[in-house]
């Protein structure tokens, strides 16, 4: 009995319209690619300035850069980087330094039970709200360190994500910590050679930078040998980014060079007789006394006399305002992601310190 051919006119008829698809798409991008430089400039200026620091309006920004790469280079002469408009746009922006006038208002909300902690934008005058969220952390123990990896994606804390943004990593006594990007900090840069690290892919920050640990800052909390009552003592040596680096530069290869160490140091606080406690004035962003509250500012140089103006402003201060809620403002040099790794070393009980 000769075997029967299988129909192949559905194979058939589906084929011209597979075909006929594909024009018409590229149709329709080089349409939108064709509007001219000035009007497409206008577009994207009215849309920027429509959001403002709102969110989900302000994500239309993020549709017209993902349109074509008329579009984006559109979006990219527009959009200005957080130390000039102190907008967080683009996950590019979490490690760009924030304004130099006024502080980046954030905060950190906290889930005990599986050791992870959100941070989001603040997006009103009120100490917490809905807020953006920006990145997470996840505390893991590893032997005997502690390490808190941070991502772009709340739901996959791990080193192997395309969402990893780098993480902070602590020594047994949890005073001695140390800050890794994903990504070099400038040229020539190298990863460290800890057993743990690997290459992974951090592409949605910056897709032609390779990806791994590269150490950026190293944090240390003040031994207490004689138990007095106080609070903790914190040093800050950092790598900041340039202030005149911007999205579209990270996006780009360039030539980039080592920035220098930014010292920090917190601010110490005066004890309130009435109160009986130590006292830092947080503006109103801090309710709730805790030994984690600190402020920290910029040391001075005992060569430089005008730096002694510059250790009063506050640079980064972090604070209680509910059992598992957080504030977190931060300025100029330092980055999203810097204030985030700093703040997460607060979290933690440190014996040798209190």
């Amino acid at each position: 009995m000769p075997r029967e051919r299988p129909p192949a006119v559905h194979a058939e008829a589906e084929a011209p319209e597979v075909v006929e698809m594909v024009p018409e798409v590229e149709e329709q991008e080089e349409r939108w690619a064709r509007l001219l430089p000035e009007l497409l400039q206008e577009v994207v200026r009215r849309v920027e300035a429509s959001g403002g620091e709102r969110w989900p309006a302000r994500k239309d920004v993020l549709s017209c850069a993902g349109v074509c790469r008329r579009w984006r280079d559109a979006a990219v002469a527009v959009v200005r980087p957080p130390a000039v408009s102190g907008k967080i746009t683009f996950p590019s922006s979490l490690k760009q330094p924030g304004t130099r006038e006024f502080p980046m208002q954030c905060f950190i909300k906290r889930n005990k039970k599986n050791s992870t902690f959100y941070l989001y934008l603040g997006l009103t005058t009120a100490t917490v709200d809905k807020g953006k969220f920006l990145m997470a952390a996840r505390r893991f123990r590893r032997g005997p360190h502690t390490e808190y990896i941070i991502s772009l994606d709340a739901d996959d804390l791990s080193q192997g994500s395309n969402a990893y943004l780098g993480k902070l990593r602590s020594d047994f006594w949890g005073t001695n910590f140390k800050v890794y990007d994903s990504k070099p900090p400038y040229d020539g840069a190298k990863a460290s050679s800890s057993r743990s690290c690997r290459r992974f892919g951090s592409r949605r920050i910056s897709p032609q930078v390779s990806s791994g640990n590269y150490e950026v800052g190293q944090l240390s909390y003040k031994y207490n040998l004689l138990k007095s009552r106080g609070p903790r003592r914190m040093y800050c040596a950092l790598e900041c980014p340039s202030t005149q680096d911007t999205w579209e530069n990270s996006l780009k290869t360039k030539v980039r060079k080592p920035m220098g160490t930014t010292v920090l140091r917190n601010k110490a606080p005066r004890w309130h007789e009435h109160l009986q406690c130590w006292c830092l004035n947080f503006h109103g962003r801090v309710t709730v006394a805790s030994v984690k509250n600190f402020q920290l500012a910029a040391a001075a140089d005992p060569n430089d006399p005008t730096s002694s103006k510059d250790a009063e402003t506050v640079l980064l201060q972090f604070g209680k305002v509910d059992d598992d809620i957080f504030t977190m403002d931060y300025r100029q040099p330092l980055s999203a992601f810097q204030a985030f790794a700093i703040s997460l070393s607060s979290f933690g009980t440190k014996l040798a310190c209190e």
